[in-house]
């Protein structure tokens, strides 16, 4: 069932932790939202799941205005950062306690306990108890328990900050997989960017208490709106400029020619460019944006090299450039100048805004 937020806002003794916000949540989608701590994130969590009473707007689950419901009585169930599961109870118990507070029948608890072991992947496990099982283990028991009774939507609040970085990896393609296993709108909180890009449809991405840009992880990757979402969001290389005539940016690094034409000549811009998007040339391509970098630092990280480089045309600033680790690139060493080229459609043209 379709979730709406309209004019949603919180404060809290005269701060604002969410000024007046509009979302919809589809139903089925694993919509993310991404945010720095102090962002607000949370507390649209919280006011979705009825734990904190909004200061102003409405929460709409189809055509009825919940937003005065309490807690116990909205149709969603959360995942916590600690799980909260009971450590006096075996995970059989944990996972139906929710049906057993419902007073459900035994034998109903029991067969939807099995349902939900098979799909979280712990079948066998139902008489262990939390301090016997894995940091993976107990997250899946916690999902278990907040997927058996049904909810709408599945809120998680940062549900994977407490493992390491492997399990994180696995959890979050078990995660993706579930929800579209069992086709339960999923509304993930996170401040990890990789967490929204791997499992999202969508990702909504927050900045003191404001929405800043919602869309699919690869309008937001590659087509960052505003200042703060082409900064925050993934590595990027931020060059400021004025918009010319054209779709033409001038820059210290030269004139760019980008793919814009809505901007009036004139306006301050700042192009993000991805540094996976940039390429080593042996020499300028015409059609492409081409320059020349003298090299300070080359990181190998396996299947890619980052190089950290000057500009000639700008030594004041650094550049990241991502390429893959081949023979030529191995062979790289700092204090070396290479020619590098990118295409105008790969930059992102994010208008300067003054702060307020």
């Amino acid at each position: 069932m379709r979730l709406r937020l309209e004019g949603l806002a919180k404060s809290y003794a005269g701060a604002t932790a969410l000024w007046p916000t509009d979302l919809a949540v589809e139903d089925g989608e694993f919509l993310t939202i991404l945010g720095p701590s102090g962002s607000g994130k949370t507390t649209v969590l919280r006011l979705i799941g009825g734990f904190v009473e909004a200061s102003a707007g409405r929460i709409l689950l189809g055509d009825r205005d919940i937003t005065r419901l309490p807690a116990h009585l909205r149709p969603f169930n959360t995942v916590f950062q600690d799980y909260a599961l009971f450590p006096h109870m075996n995970v059989a118990a944990n996972i139906g306690y929710g049906l057993m507070v419902r007073k459900r029948p035994k034998a109903e608890i029991r067969a939807k306990v099995e349902e939900a072991l098979g799909i979280v992947g712990l079948t066998g496990l139902q008489s262990r108890h939390p301090d016997a099982l894995s940091g993976g283990q107990r997250q899946r028991v916690a999902l278990a328990r907040a997927l058996v009774c049904a909810p709408e939507i599945l809120l998680l609040d940062e549900p994977l900050s407490a493992l390491d970085a492997d399990m994180r990896r696995q959890m979050q393609l078990f995660l993706k997989h579930l929800q579209r296993r069992v086709k339960t709108t999923f509304l993930f909180v996170t401040h990890d960017q990789e967490e929204a890009i791997t499992m999202s449809d969508r990702i909504v991405v927050m900045n003191e208490g404001r929405i800043e840009q919602v869309g699919s992880p690869k309008e937001v990757y590659y087509g960052p709106k505003t200042p703060f979402v082409s900064g925050f969001f993934g590595d990027s290389n931020l060059i400021d400029g004025v918009m010319g005539t054209g779709g033409v940016v001038e820059t210290p690094l030269g004139i760019v020619a980008t793919a814009e034409r809505t901007l009036t000549p004139g306006t301050p811009v700042r192009l993000a460019v991805r540094p996976e998007k940039i390429d080593m040339v042996k020499e300028a391509v015409p059609g492409r944006i081409s320059w020349q970098g003298k090299i300070e630092e080359v990181i190998f990280v396996g299947a890619m090299t980052h190089l950290l480089l000057r500009p000639v045309q700008d030594p004041s600033r650094s550049l990241l450039v991502k390429l893959a680790s081949g023979r030529e690139i191995q062979a790289l060493e700092p204090g070396a100048a290479i020619t590098l080229a990118f295409d105008g459609a790969d930059v992102a043209v994010v208008p300067l805004e003054r702060k307020t």
